[in-house]
C-alpha cells in the first residue's frame, strides 16, 4: 500500500480536445499506472465526463479502459473516491455498485496525515454566478431527475451533451486568473478560514492549475486545472501538497505560491 493521496479532476471524457477522447483516456489510464504503486488514495474532483445521465439500467456508452483501470486499482487496495462536478451531476450510485467508489455530491472536510482539507468540485460555491446557481438547484431536484429519466436515452443523452457544451464553453471564456477579489472560489475561501482552520482547499471547475496562498498565510487555495489541455494535478505526500503535469506542454500555475 502507497502513502500517497492523488487529486486529479475535469478530464472531460466524451469530447475531444488536444487529444480525442478515446486518446485522452488512455493518457489518463496511463497516468493512473504510474501512480498506483505509490498512491494510497486517488480523489476525482468532478467531470470526470463531459457528460453524464444515469439511467436506472442505463449509462453513456464509451470509457471502458478508464473503468478497468479504476476497478483494477480498487481490487489493489486503492482506495478511490468520486466527487460530482457540474457535468456530471448526474452520477447515483452506478460507481458504488460496480466499483466500490463512492460518490460525493458536496465539499467536505478531512483528516489526512494532521493536515485539514476542504475538497470539492467547486461548482456554485462563493459570492456571484446566480443564474448558474439557479440552474443547478434544478437539475440537482429529485423531481426533474426523475422527469428526465422518462426520455428515452437516445434523445435524453444528446440532450445531455447539448447542455454539456453550453456550460463548458461558459467555463472556458474565464480563462485567466485574474486576481483575489475576481476569483469566486478564493473569496470562498477566504472567508471560510474566518470560521474553520484548513490548510488546503481543493477544487476543480475552475479549468486552471492555481495554487494561491490566502490571506493567513497558512492555507492554500488549490485548483486541479484540467485535463484537455493543462493534464494537471496534485498529490499530497503526507507532509506537503504539489501541483504537477502529466506529459503535458503546459507548466504554467496560476496563483501566488510558486
Amino acid at each position: 500500500m502507497g502513502h500517497k493521496t492523488y487529486f486529479v479532476s475535469d478530464f472531460h471524457l466524451g469530447i475531444d480536445a488536444d487529444l480525442t477522447s478515446s486518446e485522452r483516456e488512455k493518457k489518463i489510464v496511463s497516468w493512473l499506472d504510474s501512480v498506483k504503486s505509490d498512491a494510497e488514495a486517488i480523489y476525482l474532483v468532478g467531470d470526470v465526463f463531459d457528460y453524464w445521465f444515469e439511467y436506472r439500467h442505463v449509462v453513456p456508452k464509451g470509457f471502458v479502459r478508464l473503468f478497468g483501470k479504476l476497478a483494477e486499482l480498487r481490487d489493489q487496495g486503492i482506495s478511490i473516491y468520486f466527487f460530482i462536478g457540474n457535468h456530471d451531476m448526474w452520477m447515483f450510485s452506478y460507481f458504488t455498485d460496480e466499483l466500490g467508489i463512492p460518490i460525493f455530491k458536496a465539499p467536505i472536510e478531512l483528516d489526512l496525515h494532521g493536515k485539514k482539507f476542504i475538497i470539492g468540485h467547486g461548482d456554485g460555491l462563493g459570492p456571484g454566478d446566480h443564474g448558474y446557481k439557479i440552474i443547478k438547484a434544478i437539475f440537482s431536484n429529485k423531481i426533474c431527475q426523475r422527469l428526465f429519466s422518462f426520455i428515452h436515452p437516445s434523445i435524453g443523452i444528446p440532450l445531455m451533451k447539448y447542455f454539456s457544451k453550453k456550460s463548458r464553453t461558459y467555463t472556458e471564456d474565464d480563462s485567466e486568473f485574474s486576481t483575489e477579489k475576481g476569483e469566486w472560489l478564493v473569496e470562498y475561501c477566504e472567508e471560510k478560514i474566518k470560521t474553520t482552520d484548513v490548510d488546503y482547499f481543493i477544487f476543480g471547475h475552475r479549468h486552471l492549475p492555481i495554487d494561491f496562498r490566502l490571506s493567513n498565510g497558512k492555507s492554500r487555495y488549490i485548483n486541479l486545472g484540467e485535463w484537455m489541455h493543462f493534464c494537471s494535478y496534485a498529490v499530497f505526500d503526507g507532509e506537503s501538497l504539489q501541483l504537477k503535469f502529466f506529459e503535458s506542454r503546459y507548466t504554467k500555475i496560476f496563483g501566488n505560491s510558486i
